[in-house]
């Protein structure tokens, strides 16, 4: 039988998130046709590009479900800075940004991400989406692409600030442009960059519409205090409250950071089948720890995302290493709890949280028959890894982006031997400096 990309000899990450050996996994048409022992799927399936997994780890691609592809060229400007961070760099920043500014730093983001392994991810918005878009499908990643929407807020630039109605009517013309691009891998959604900036009126209209166009919601959720005491001030309720009210609760949102939740808002949470996505580096560094441990034992599902590059890198390996660190720390270990947050849980949101967050879990997130082919292998014959008493806490303690060998998204190899063949890397990194100094001077930060 005919395949067209034969992957044998390897270690698999199962849809159960256990690691066993000798496995092949034969692809065709962008699916997984077969998983199953090497021998018998080697000696079934004649592969038109077959890849020799000896010494790999074959795993679901990595799902950054929160990132800002547009911060990319802010890289190393707003760490160690005293706040506000959003108004003295971010906003003067994103502001001043050209399309084709941010067209190039999609690139460098797409370049990076499949570099550490993400095959798929999650922008949350800025300005000028349909170069993002561009980006993704010249990259062959996968993405749920939302634009920035603010209509209100003393401190953003007016530039920045839309109507209600210029929004919606913006969203739905980058749906109708990009919608499916790339074979079926780009969607189009909505989004709220957060309460303090949309008006009560933008954010009723940009749940009906996402109900009428069937796609999702992107939004900043109770991130740091500052948002709920607006909420209690002007609302008299918390933000996830004022949401619920606002009809946006439901299954099609997808939540970032979710550092300052009550009780009360996590059973509304549950209740509404809201995706919970963490970023752990720009969340320990300045709001806090979740309350994830209580999150899972509810049973709501968690994702993670990087926040984009402007204090760190996109690497998920890093987001998971500091999660188990920090909530280890700050859960597990006052009350002697040293599996308060497990290395299995914790790659599971980095593949099927993800996955869920994105509305596609039906499609990614595990390397199952049928699914769509998103894989990644993972060069495990190495010094920091093997021989190891269990590959899985290995995997969270050791793995890091360098040991991503080859990338396969939607059935198509993207990356080889850590070479990424969609994309040219020495023209994107040449570009890139380019439009940091240029953008840098402009924006006066």
């Amino acid at each position: 039988m005919n395949c067209d990309l034969l992957i044998k000899n390897c270690f698999l990450l199962t849809s159960d998130f256990n690691v066993i050996e000798d496995q092949g996994i034969a692809i065709k048409d962008g699916k997984i046709l077969e998983i199953g022992d090497a021998i018998y799927i080697s000696e079934k399936y004649k592969a038109a590009t077959t890849i020799d997994g000896k010494g790999k780890l074959a795993m679901p691609g990595l799902i950054d479900a929160h990132t800002h592809t547009c911060q990319q060229l802010l890289r190393g400007r707003t760490m160690d800075e005293y706040p506000m961070i959003w108004t003295r760099f971010l906003v003067p920043f994103e502001s001043n940004l050209t399309p084709d500014d941010v067209y190039h730093s999609a690139k460098l983001s797409c370049l990076e991400m499949i570099k550490s392994g993400t095959t798929a991810f999650a922008d949350s918005g800025g300005v000028h989406m349909n170069r993002v878009a561009d980006a993704v499908v010249e990259s062959g990643m996968r993405a749920a692409i939302a634009k920035s929407t603010m209509d209100m807020g003393n401190a953003i630039a007016d530039p920045m600030k839309e109507t209600p109605e210029e929004v919606i009517k913006a969203t739905e013309e980058l749906y109708s442009g990009y919608q499916g691009k790339g074979d079926g891998r780009i969607d189009i959604w909505f989004a709220i960059r957060q309460v303090m900036t949309c008006s009560p009126k933008l954010v009723r209209m940009i749940g009906e519409k996402a109900k009428e166009y069937s796609t999702g919601i992107h939004a900043h959720l109770c991130e740091h205090k500052d948002e709920v005491s607006f909420c209690l001030q002007n609302y008299k309720k918390r933000p996830v409250e004022f949401l619920n009210e606002m009809g946006v609760l439901g299954p099609n949102l997808l939540t970032a950071h979710n550092v300052v939740l009550s009780e009360g808002d996590l059973t509304l949470i549950k209740e509404k089948d809201i995706k919970i996505i963490h970023c752990p580096r720009a969340n320990f560094s300045s709001h806090g720890f979740p309350k994830t441990p209580r999150m899972l034992e509810m049973g709501i599902s968690v994702g993670l995302g990087s926040d984009g590059a402007a204090q760190s890198s996109l690497s998920l390996f890093d987001e998971i290493k500091i999660f188990h660190s920090g909530i280890k720390a700050f859960w597990g270990l006052p009350y002697f709890d040293p599996a308060v947050l497990t290395a299995k849980e914790l790659i599971k949101m980095g593949t099927l949280g993800g996955a869920k967050a994105l509305q596609l879990e039906e499609k990614i997130g595990t390397i199952e028959a049928e699914k769509r082919a998103d894989i990644i292998l993972i060069d495990i014959d190495k010094p920091h890894i093997l021989p190891t008493h269990n590959i899985i806490k290995t995997f969270v303690g050791a793995v890091g982006a360098h040991d991503v060998n080859d990338v396969i998204i939607d059935g198509k190899l993207i990356m080889k031997n850590r070479e990424v063949l969609t994309l040219d890397e020495e023209e994107i990194l040449y570009n890139s400096k380019k439009r940091m100094e240029s953008i840098t001077s402009r924006a006066g930060i």
